[in-house]
């Protein structure tokens, strides 16, 4: 790994001849877009969460940065201009909106959700994914077994409270008459309704409890065993359309690729179809980083191959620097989990990414990382915000500052507790 970034940012092709370095370049104007994880919400809270953790990272690390409505087409976006030292740089940011397919996703009724709960635990355990899954880090499994849980919490709640109100109903019926199949009838009726009520209670409070929302993350996987809905390849083919767009533009810099939590792995195919497809030679420098990634989940699933596959494509190309960010704080994540060696399809001549840990309890003060220590889903969000303790990773400069991403990281090493052994049950490539 480390030999491959030194590669990568020599200026030696794998030939050894010497080559320009283009990603040595002071970068003016970039390009970025941002591809989401699964969330339902619309993306100009993207745009004010930058705003606001920006103005506060600026305001720690000494630096301006400012907002202003995007100039570029595209689906939503928005404008940065940022002072870092010397270097003025510009910035379009876009985010690439697939929120309108998770909202189909999640429009089921409580009846479906609970039949998603059966099928999804059905598949990852029978496949013996999860099995390998608990290997890797523990807080993603937690997390993934966290709504079948509180399902099943709300489930238990409701059933207890129907038969309460049918026992109520038959005790107070026994008081005039004796009790037979109509008070069975009314009791169970009246206990159904209130059990039912009950549920929609629970499921109208989700997002404090976020069981649902969860639980229609994992099923939307699983539901075709690591396969991409067709829904989700067609719009990752318009992705790698906007992309190719910005590389044919001579006056960027950069085109940077970020892909956070679960669009980490929409990322990597995205940019694994469009380096297949080729690029433009003057094309600008093409960067991807990948933040909360949790890929694992999957990929280790039986028909994933078209993951896999990707996966392997990309830790192999010498064209984009692959920058791979987590945090062992991050409960949501595979932290440091190499998401190409731990899907069982790295080889010898393996180049990306490059794994490294925003270390949230060096990063962050001691009380701030208190303050955020328990909020898991606020977490999951961190690599998005500002750090009052900010070592070398900083989202802001790598989005709007003047270094390409394998410029500012090409120095680094790779985290020495990242997990890089094979994991995966399944490991074929075959497409079928």
């Amino acid at each position: 790994m480390i030999a491959g970034i030194d590669q990568f940012t020599s200026g030696q092709s794998v030939t050894g001849q010497a080559t320009a370095d283009p990603s040595s370049k002071i970068v003016r104007r970039r390009r970025v877009f941002y591809i989401p994880g699964y969330d339902p919400i619309h993306p100009r809270r993207y745009r004010e969460l930058y705003r606001k953790e920006g103005s506060a990272q600026a305001e720690i690390s000494g630096y301006t940065l400012s907002l202003k409505p995007g100039t570029t087409e595209g689906a939503f976006g928005w404008h940065v201009s940022s002072q870092i030292a010397d270097d003025r740089v510009e910035t379009d940011m876009e985010v690439m909106v697939w929120s309108d397919i998770v909202r189909d996703s999640m429009d089921a009724s409580i009846v479906g959700t609970y039949l998603q709960l059966i099928r999804t635990a059905w598949i990852y355990i029978t496949s013996g994914a999860l099995s390998r899954l608990m290997l890797l880090r523990k807080g993603p499994v937690i997390a993934a077994l966290y709504p079948v849980l509180m399902l099943l919490v709300q489930a238990v709640l409701a059933l207890g409270l129907a038969v309460l109100v049918h026992e109520a109903i038959g005790a107070l019926w026994a008081q005039v008459a004796p009790v037979g199949l109509l008070a069975n009838v009314l009791g169970w009726c009246a206990g159904g309704f209130v059990g039912a009520r009950l549920l929609h209670w629970f499921k109208r409070l989700d997002n404090k409890f976020f069981a649902y929302y969860l639980m229609h993350d994992y099923a939307y996987s699983a539901a075709s065993q690591g396969e991409n809905p067709p829904e989700l390849e067609a719009r990752m083919a318009e992705f790698k359309t906007r992309i190719r767009l910005a590389l044919e533009n001579p006056e960027l810099d950069e085109v940077l690729v970020v892909g956070h939590s679960s669009g980490a792995h929409v990322g990597v195919s995205v940019l694994a179809d469009l380096l297949r497809q080729g690029v433009p030679d003057d094309a600008p420098v093409l960067s991807f980083l990948s933040l909360g990634q949790v890929v694992p989940m999957v990929s280790f699933l039986p028909r994933a191959a078209r993951l896999r596959r990707d996966l392997q494509y990309l830790s192999l190309q010498e064209q984009v620097a692959w920058v791979d960010v987590t945090a062992p704080g991050d409960g949501c994540a595979f932290a440091l989990c190499d998401p190409v060696a731990v899907s069982g399809v790295a080889t010898g001549q393996k180049r990306w990414p490059l794994v490294i840990s925003a270390a949230f309890t060096q990063t962050l003060s001691p009380a701030r990382w208190s303050e955020l220590r328990w909020r898991f889903f606020r977490l999951h969000f961190q690599y998005l915000c500002a750090f009052d303790r900010p070592g070398d990773y900083d989202y802001f400069q790598i989005t709007a500052g003047p270094q390409t991403l394998g410029a500012r990281y090409k120095d680094r090493k790779a985290s020495p507790a990242r997990i890089d052994v094979e994991v995966s049950k399944y490991t074929s490539m075959a497409l079928e």
